[in-house]
């Protein structure tokens, strides 16, 4: 069952950069992205100034207001032996563009420690993906904060990261140069391939949980599905009216949504191609003036770790949350030049960040979902689409297995 949710979602803490802001283009101060690591213990920044932030989680008490620590702070306690853990401050030397995470725990990572630290004990680690301005890709690990690996490849920037969640860490990076690369970081990072198509820069790529498929959004009306077994194209998905910025898969593989400079969000069946659903972003209050013909341009597009909600970010100032089953938002929240969302992987929080190189946390709905969309998750881990329509169970099963009652 979905869980009531203020009017409002409520801002749990703000951080800010500990500098100035400074007049030099060359160290914008943009926070285009934000990632909590997938056991939810570190939660990435990138700061503007070419820095990135690695910051425990849940945070201290001296960034959340008085009377939300029972809310913000986890009851779990960091218990590996090692102390606790420590924020870490990471000097890239460019402008931060894209962050992930690998799945965690990963598997052994000696052959990434083993040029440079060959004392170091057979142990997994978990790690975090930078995409620079300069094209450059640096890998680095995170209880250390040493840098493990520096990925040459690319010829622009590099806009967005994504782990396999297998834990295989093979990573995919989108670019301004237009393609797309595959890297093996158990193989020192070897570039595995290069996968082209796109007329425009490459904003955002998202790897399907079940590792099958891998979407791609240029500045472009349509995205891109490939093949994570054979690095081809499997199809083009087009609806969109304007260039598509933000996609990402539900937790099953069963859906994918898409988001566009045309103010929409599409959901579409992965499987088939078909397009199920959209939601519209209408404006909550009339424009002052006609200046800005984007104003509601959406930035990033998300599901919640359980499936059953979206969160938006547009030029309108707003963060928007959906129930998958609903056409309109079930809350809204004010937020100004966000450019990135994220959720807190075991539910309850949503990260934005900011142009002016904030990050905003709020609080999300906690769902108890019910045994029908707990099954329907489990079933779809592993069924496509076309295998649950041949499965000899009733037609109005399928449709809900299939997502076409939500």
């Amino acid at each position: 069952m979905l869980s009531p949710l203020p009017e409002e979602p409520l801002l749990l803490a703000e951080l800010k950069p500990g500098r100035p802001h400074q007049f030099d283009w060359k160290s914008s101060c943009e926070t285009w992205s934000v990632a909590f690591s997938p056991d939810g213990s570190w939660f990435a920044w990138s700061q503007g100034h070419c820095i990135v932030k690695l910051i425990p989680w849940p945070l201290e008490e001296q960034f959340i207001p008085k009377g939300f620590e029972a809310k913000s702070r986890s009851s779990k306690s960091d218990t590996k032996g090692r102390g606790s853990p420590k924020e870490k401050t990471l000097d890239c030397g460019q402008i931060v563009w894209g962050l992930a995470f690998s799945p965690w725990p990963s598997p052994p990572s000696r052959k990434l420690w083993a040029r440079h630290h060959p004392q170091v004990p057979d142990v997994s680690c978990l790690i975090l993906a930078t995409g620079l301005n300069d094209g450059q890709i640096k890998i680095w690990e995170v209880q250390t904060g040493l840098l493990l690996l520096n990925l040459s490849g690319h010829q622009d920037v590099v806009r967005d990261l994504s782990f396999t969640p297998s834990g295989s860490l093979i990573l995919v990076s989108a670019s301004r140069d237009k393609t797309l690369r595959i890297w093996d970081l158990n193989k020192h990072g070897k570039q595995i391939q290069v996968l082209s198509g796109h007329l425009q820069w490459v904003y955002c790529c998202s790897i399907s949980p079940d590792c099958s498929m891998l979407c791609s959004a240029a500045g472009e009306k349509s995205v891109f599905l490939w093949s994570m077994r054979s690095y081809t194209l499997i199809r083009k998905l087009e609806g969109h009216q304007s260039s598509v910025v933000s996609c990402d898969f539900s937790p099953d593989s069963a859906l994918l949504v898409t988001a566009s400079y045309d103010t929409n969000v599409i959901m579409w069946d992965p499987y088939t191609g078909e397009r199920l659903r959209s939601l519209h972003h209408t404006q909550l209050d009339p424009p002052m003036d006609d200046s800005d013909v984007h104003i509601s341009s959406l930035r990033s597009v998300c599901f919640s770790p359980e499936g059953l909600y979206l969160a938006t970010v547009a030029d309108d100032r707003l963060l928007r949350i959906w129930a998958l089953e609903l056409k309109t938002p079930i809350a809204f929240a004010p937020m100004t030049n966000g450019l990135c969302c994220t959720f807190f992987p075991h539910g309850g929080v949503i990260a934005t960040g900011t142009r002016d190189g904030h990050v905003q946390f709020w609080t999300a709905p906690r769902v108890l979902s019910s045994l029908k969309h707990l099954c329907r998750k489990a079933l779809r881990s592993f069924l496509t689409t076309y295998q649950v329509l041949a499965l000899p169970i009733p037609k109005k099963m399928k449709e809900f297995l299939t997502y076409r009652t939500f």
